[in-house]
């Protein structure tokens, strides 16, 4: 293992991948992966899929919390705050920025050109990423079996909780039938109050309303515009338009899709709108990281607790397969894009070239095969 980053490096390192972000969730895992266990040893992969497997369990935004967990394991409670803050705040800044000139102009900026390369490009960082947790996953031949189910389960479009979950729970059950099991390690849970001083009724309705969906919200961002649309449309506070429009942003724009909350917090009741419902989204994630953090080495030290961990892994990196798999289906559609995809497994997995290159590369090359 190198030795532990300071917060200026840990900073250094999410503010890039919140730049380069893109993708979702899924590419987010496979980007951090390649950084904090292929190039920087920050921990071992066995580790790495461990928190992936966690941070599914929980409600929230997945890839952020998986940069809370790489904070605190490196840095403490300040690595934590500091890697969550810096991997969602140029997503925020950029959609902020969206949302201003959408606010001015009524429309968005032409961006569909780049996302045309960027996509085939991104299925390319997941699958180099997913192969060495898929193969970290499979310790046995039941666990194999498992998995290849949640694979199934999941392509099925059944409910990703339920399938991770499951997966847990049948591991765990098929090992306790083997050795004796330990218990279940109980916690107190403890959250500090604060106080939040606002000046308006809407923003103290929109801040409830976002911490709300933060602490319930599991599976994609696509959940997340349903509970918009029910909370906020339906109570005319947002149109379906503009709804519409900020369910665009959060996926032509870098980082976590919830950044779409800045967007929508923006069109209601502006600056203070999105700085609020940003917050609010976001918050309930760093208090439930804090508090399942400690528990993953524990988890990992108990007979039954490791067992419904590794199920959960294995049906983790299932659900990713899934997710690729519609990804896939959306993004390569024509030559041109089964170009960029394979160009782009050949840069990954053979010359080992930064994922960030081949994102940047699958942008201009799309580009210019599209529109020359």
């Amino acid at each position: 293992m190198n030795k532990r980053p300071g917060l200026a490096e840990i900073a250094k390192l999410f503010l890039k991948l919140g730049i380069i972000g893109f993708g979702g969730p899924a590419a987010h895992v496979a980007l951090m992966r390649e950084e904090v266990v292929t190039k920087r040893q920050w921990m071992t992969s066995q580790y790495f899929l461990d928190l992936v497997g966690a941070t599914n369990l929980i409600p929230g935004p997945n890839s952020t919390e998986m940069a809370m967990h790489i904070g605190r394991e490196r840095a403490g409670g300040k690595g934590l705050v500091m890697a969550g803050a810096c991997f969602i705040l140029p997503a925020v800044i950029i959609t902020g920025m969206f949302a201003w000139l959408y606010k001015q102009y009524g429309q968005l900026p032409h961006v569909q050109p780049f996302i045309y390369g960027i996509k085939p490009a991104i299925i390319a960082v997941i699958l180099s990423a997913i192969f060495p947790l898929a193969k970290q996953s499979l310790k046995t031949i039941q666990l194999g079996i498992i998995g290849v189910t949640a694979l199934v389960l999941s392509l099925m479009n059944i409910d990703e909780i339920f399938v991770i979950f499951g997966a847990g729970l049948v591991a765990m059950l098929l090992t306790a039938g083997k050795h004796s099991t330990k218990g279940i390690f109980p916690f107190l849970l403890q959250v500090p109050g604060s106080a939040l001083l606002f000046t308006s009724a809407v923003n103290w309705k929109l801040f409830f309303i976002f911490l709300k969906i933060g602490a319930i919200l599991y599976g994609s961002g696509y959940v997340l515009f349903a509970y918009a649309e029910s909370e906020l449309v339906t109570r005319g506070m947002l149109t379906h338009q503009q709804l519409t429009d900020a369910i665009a942003v959060g996926q032509f724009t870098p980082g976590p899709v919830f950044s779409s909350v800045t967007f929508i917090g923006y069109q209601i009741n502006g600056l203070t709108g999105a700085t609020v419902s940003t917050i609010a989204i976001f918050l309930p994630a760093f208090l439930f990281v804090a508090l399942l953090n400690p528990l993953v080495k524990k988890m990992r030290n108990s007979t039954a607790l490791a067992a419904f961990l590794d199920g959960v892994n294995i049906a983790s990196v299932a659900v990713i397969i899934a997710v690729c798999y519609a990804l896939g289906k959306d993004a390569i559609t024509d030559w041109r894009t089964i170009l960029i995809a394979v160009a782009s497994l050949l840069l990954l997995f053979i010359k080992k070239v930064n994922s960030a290159f081949v994102i940047l590369g699958g942008a201009v090359v799309g580009y210019l095969l599209k529109y020359f």
